[in-house]
């Protein structure tokens, strides 16, 4: 399947990113919650989570929080951030905020920990695909970048640096900084910097097709 490099113009995009309408409350709501299912299904696997989640666990694992309020928490600190750098928020980036951190800590109290290899491996492989197809929706609303994304543009503006740098820089950072703290790497963590590109590439792709056919 060809991969989308752009986000596909939806039906359900937003003129502004406050311009929220009912249209929107599907894509929006789905897509972030399968994003949290995604981030807690990593979690689960015990193989590993993305840079940011093995973050807050170090963060979890010291201020005695649970993970969604950790995960909360920190996109609070980075949404601080925003402001020296005029960056703005929008509906989006609040509901982002709120509904991964939430299911995020649903999915972990919810989910046992597989007890077999293959299983672990299926949480890992699930957990991309639906972070994919959970960005591809979210992504086409139009509502504004999360806290992460919105810092990392953001600086690329400001610093004149290519994004791909700037965000492979502030994953480095997060990512040792929660493995200090204490927060689990693993090949799942590889897997998910390796594939994660794709399966939004993919997703965009499906929802682009899907839009011209129903428009048709």
């Amino acid at each position: 399947m060809r991969l989308s490099h752009k986000i596909p113009v939806t039906p359900w995009r937003a003129s502004t990113t406050w311009a929220f309408r009912p249209r929107m409350v599907a894509p929006l709501a789905i897509g972030l919650t399968l994003f949290g299912i995604g981030e807690g299904l990593l979690v689960q696997s015990r193989w590993g989570a993305t840079p940011w989640t093995v973050f807050a666990e170090g963060i979890m694992l010291h201020a005695h929080i649970s993970l969604g309020w950790a995960t909360a928490v920190i996109s609070c600190v980075v949404l601080l951030a925003w402001f020296p750098l005029r960056e703005r928020p929008g509906f989006g980036t609040i509901a982002n905020l709120v509904i991964i951190a939430y299911v995020l800590d649903m999915t972990t109290n919810i989910v046992s920990v597989p007890s077999t290899t293959v299983v672990k491996a299926l949480f890992v492989v699930g957990a991309v695909v639906a972070i994919g197809i959970g960005s591809s929706l979210y992504l086409t609303t139009g509502l504004g970048p999360g806290p992460r994304d919105g810092l990392m543009t953001s600086l690329h503006r400001h610093l004149g640096v290519s994004v791909v740098y700037v965000r492979l820089t502030l994953e480095v950072m997060v990512l040792v900084a929660g493995w200090l703290l204490g927060g689990t790497v693993g090949i799942g963590t590889a897997f998910f910097a390796a594939t994660i590109g794709f399966s939004i590439g993919a997703n965009l792709q499906v929802v682009d097709r899907l839009v011209r056919v129903v428009e048709r």
